[in-house]
């Protein structure tokens, strides 16, 4: 009888979550989360994914939230597996992704008591979660039942709501643990229905609307900065707003505007090289600045935006978060993009002169050409890496970024182009650890070709990720980009410092990646040219599975050739812009 008790409980929670909008659940193998993987198991609505390792399995979960932009059950057993999620969790919350997350638990009898798989799971998560429950042990009254029925429903709305991010729900469950299917666990008393909790649509206030249009009136110079977006309507929004206003948008590679939109020549994609030189800075200079999503991965436009606080900047974020790390902001606007962008066409005079948004379309098309030319065969320097990929990735698939230098690189060398495909990486905390998990858990949405370009580093701390390729058969490129180390170090001050940089940043490895790609099933190669790559790449892309692409580049090199190669860049594009 008690695990029937048990099942109807464990039943509702699930039944609530799915009447609640999820549709998928990441599941680590445990015993005291039995009832729970069991019941979403049951569950014909719930897509489960099972993975072992718990950090790779939070990364998946993350990855398969981010792509959906909708909550994701992640479910493990108690005790440490739950500590495990930490990074995940943490990434979660600066990102804005929905998750879930439910720890199976002792009972309260068996906390702080000595016995064993038990720790304190009371707020584990700490403010990285927008909400945590201790549910009550099951019960059979319908009291009890509405109870549970109600935290699952708010579990999901908190989830979502802006900005969006995890929640923890932790279960306590007494033994047995082994849930009773011969009951229908989803059954509910006659007139109980599903909850709704709905949330309402953020609009920019009157009164400052009013003032901001009176700025954006009389500024002659102005931009879009465009970070992270994450759904068409946001890209829509901006783009109409650039048009209408005849307003340059620097595009961040996450924004998703550089690729697959009409209406190419509104987009700046060299802004991050540009703005090193302090020349083009003066040439450029904005009187004002729109920013939506997060501020974007360049650090040359990060410090111009914190030099020149004169200029008003507008950033405008529809969760009201305070993602303002330069702490420049004139206005932070709680608002949807397209309800501000709606009230600015409603009253903003009309725009005659495109001078300024033309002179940030020179500089862009001087810049892109001159780099051109710096494009041969040598994969030693990952810039060639870039050039070639940027132009391999099918329609319709995902570029999944490793962050220290594959995102900046991208950001480099990637250009403005009309074939659609979706750029991610995890931008929240900016962490190495977890990246190959969160790529592969977006196909569980999307159900595209992953490409994953990734530094050494970053591809051995998630080395355990790759199981979900052999298990699930996802089509996973990497584009392994191996300098035996930490090569944004070599970017660093720290370079300089011998003997302990080597040691201390560098941390070669010496590793044989070859072996990862045969443990887990996969093909393995090792281009040495633009050719074979395009070969390599082009004949796996669509299979299952692991398809391993290492290319040796040298980090001790690569400084010195970038920086050589963008001073001449950068003083071809001034004597043909500033001194025409």
């Amino acid at each position: 009888m008690n695990n029937q008790i048990m099942t109807r409980y464990i039943g509702r929670l699930m039944d609530e979550f799915v009447q609640s909008g999820v549709k998928e659940a990441v599941v680590c193998p445990g015993s005291r989360s039995t009832p729970l993987a069991m019941l979403a198991l049951a569950h014909q609505e719930i897509n489960v994914h099972v993975l072992v390792d718990e950090r790779s399995a939070a990364f998946y979960a993350l990855g398969l939230a981010k792509a959906s932009q909708t909550p994701v059950l992640l479910i493990c057993t108690s005790g440490t597996a739950a500590a495990n999620f930490y990074p995940a969790v943490v990434e979660a919350h600066y990102s804005r992704v929905p998750l879930i997350v439910l720890t199976a638990d002792r009972p309260h009898e068996l906390r702080e008591v000595g016995a064993p798989q038990a720790i304190d799971q009371q707020f584990l998560f700490g403010k990285f979660v927008k909400w945590f429950t201790d549910l009550a042990l099951p019960e059979e009254s319908q009291t009890m039942l509405r109870y549970v029925q109600t935290a699952a429903a708010r579990a999901s709305h908190v989830s979502m709501q802006e900005p969006k991010g995890p929640v923890q729900v932790n279960v306590p469950l007494r033994e047995p643990l082994l849930p009773d299917l011969s009951i229908d666990p989803f059954d509910r008393e006659e007139g109980v229905a599903n909850k709704v909790l709905a949330a309402g649509q953020a609009r920019p206030d009157d009164r400052v609307m009013s003032e901001l249009v009176s700025i954006m009136n009389k500024a002659a110079k102005g931009i879009i900065v465009a970070g992270e977006l994450h759904s068409a309507e946001e890209q829509a929004s901006v783009l109409r707003l650039a048009k209408a206003l005849h307003l340059p948008i620097l595009a961040d590679p996450l924004s998703l505007l550089r690729n697959g939109h009409e209406s190419e020549e509104y987009i700046i994609d060299a802004y991050d090289s540009l703005l090193k030189d302090e020349a083009l800075q003066q040439h450029l200079l904005p009187e004002m600045v729109i920013r939506f999503g997060p501020m974007p991965v360049s650090k040359p436009l990060f410090k111009w935006l914190e030099k020149h606080a004169e200029v008003k900047q507008i950033v405008v974020d529809a969760a009201g978060g305070y993602r303002d790390p330069g702490l420049s902001a004139s206005y932070m606007i709680e608002s949807h993009a397209a309800s501000f962008v709606e009230e600015v066409l409603m009253r903003a005079e009309k725009r005659q002169d495109t001078s300024y948004l033309r002179r940030w379309q020179s500089v862009n098309s001087s810049f892109r050409m001159h780099a051109n030319q710096y494009n041969d065969e040598d994969l030693t320097f990952e810039g060639n890496v870039y050039r070639q990929l940027q132009h391999l990735l099918p329609k319709e698939s995902v570029l999944f970024i490793g962050n220290s230098m594959p995102i900046r690189d991208v950001d480099t060398f990637f250009e403005t182009q009309s074939k659609p495909f979706r750029m991610m990486a995890n931008r929240g905390a900016n962490g190495i650890d977890g990246v190959v998990s969160t790529a592969l858990g977006t196909y569980a949405a999307l159900k595209q070709p992953i490409t994953l370009v990734i530094g050494d580093l970053s591809f051995y701390h998630d080395m355990n990720g790759l199981l979900a390729a052999k298990l699930m058969d996802i089509p996973l490129t990497v584009v392994l980009l191996n300098n035996d180390g930490g090569g944004i170090f070599s970017f660093l001050p720290q370079a300089s410092d011998e003997p302990y940089y080597e040691k201390l940043f560098g941390t070669p490895t010496g590793l044989n990646f070859e072996y990862a790609s045969k443990l887990y099933g996969g093909t393995y190669s090792k281009p040495t040219t633009k050719e074979e790559l395009k070969d390599v790449y082009l004949a796996h892309i669509q299979e299952p599975g692991l398809h391993l692409i290492e290319i040796e580049t040298d980090r001790h090199s690569r400084v010195g050739k970038h920086r050589q190669m963008m001073d001449e860049i950068l003083r071809e594009v001034k004597k043909e812009c500033l001194h025409s």
